[in-house]
């Protein structure tokens, strides 16, 4: 018997040492490209188009990131988005939480057609085109509301909330504040939603994350400069880095301007990695402080329906 025991406990370390080794590679391999892009925007672009930035940043410079400082376009996008974003995560939060409450209580008459009729949403939708007449119909074509007005409510996100009341609120509770003459919105002001912190910390970091890094609507319905967001502008500029990487100049006989073009093209790409990095740092600097809420939120809608 103590031989069993014996081996059963090293067979579960070497599963544990096993465990450990392959967990520290996969956070390894998901945590380097954000790395790389921290190093590659300090470092020479010279070092960087060469290869020879792997693991330690070399010929360190801040010259991409006064360059892009310098880039009125950049500090317009910023603002922007993060105008946006607020927005948008304030007015997805008041559509989707009271909504999600209303659906998780079981007394409500059309429970089932109304439920039908969100979920149909998420299947089958007009198309691009008509989604444009839409927006276009709605007088809001180059108005900052086209990009938060669309993003209001997310139906995956009222049924994860929804489940979470269903799950997190029990009944006996309703009906102990129905027995004290508390109202439906009295019940929801008063005892849900003060209850349900981790899930508006969810969606308000999923809402916050989609609409940060969304750049397809402006494409669509923006043509203003003064409205473009910061995604859209790093688009923009990775664009014409690649234009600018095409040029052949096999074809050009001036040195000076082959001198200023190859500089040109080897600052672009210093510049991208720090564009990149300043466009990711909020969400970086958002994440951690919902982060103990996420797999709570991710697991009950995912356990439950």
């Amino acid at each position: 018997m103590a031989t069993h025991t014996q081996r059963r406990t090293m067979s579960d370390r070497a599963f544990d040492t096993v465990n450990l080794i392959l967990l520290i590679i996969i956070t390894l391999i998901i945590i380097y490209p954000l790395y790389f892009t921290v190093i590659a925007s300090f470092s020479d672009p010279y070092e960087v188009v060469k290869g020879h930035v792997l693991i330690l940043p070399k010929g360190i410079t801040f010259e991409p990131y006064t360059n892009v400082f310098r880039n009125d376009d950049i500090w317009i996008g910023y603002k922007n988005s993060l105008i946006n974003t607020v927005i948008t995560v304030l007015y997805n939060l008041i559509v989707t939480i009271p909504a999600a409450y209303v659906m998780s209580r079981k007394g409500l008459k059309g429970k089932g057609i109304l439920m039908a009729y969100f979920v149909f949403t998420m299947y089958f939708g007009g198309g691009l085109i008509p989604y444009y007449l839409l927006v276009k119909g709605l007088g809001l074509l180059n108005t900052r509301w086209a990009l938060i007005i669309p993003a209001g409510f997310s139906v995956y996100n009222m049924i994860i909330a929804r489940t979470f009341f269903q799950s997190n609120m029990p009944d006996e509770l309703y009906e102990a504040a129905k027995i004290d003459g508390s109202s439906e919105f009295g019940t929801f002001f008063r005892i849900a939603l003060p209850l349900s912190g981790a899930i508006i910390a969810v969606i308000g970091l999923y809402v916050a994350e989609g609409t940060w890094n969304a750049w397809f609507n402006v494409l669509l319905f923006i043509t203003e400069k003064k409205l473009y967001t910061l995604q859209y502008v790093l688009r923009a500029i990775l664009i014409q880095n690649q234009e600018m990487n095409i040029i052949n100049t096999g074809t050009m006989t001036n040195t000076d301007a082959i001198a200023s073009l190859m500089r040109r093209k080897y600052m672009a790409e210093g510049m991208k990695y720090s564009i990149i990095f300043i466009a990711s740092l909020p969400m970086l600097i958002a994440y951690p402080f919902v982060q103990k809420y996420f797999v709570k939120g991710v697991m009950i809608g995912a356990l439950k329906g």
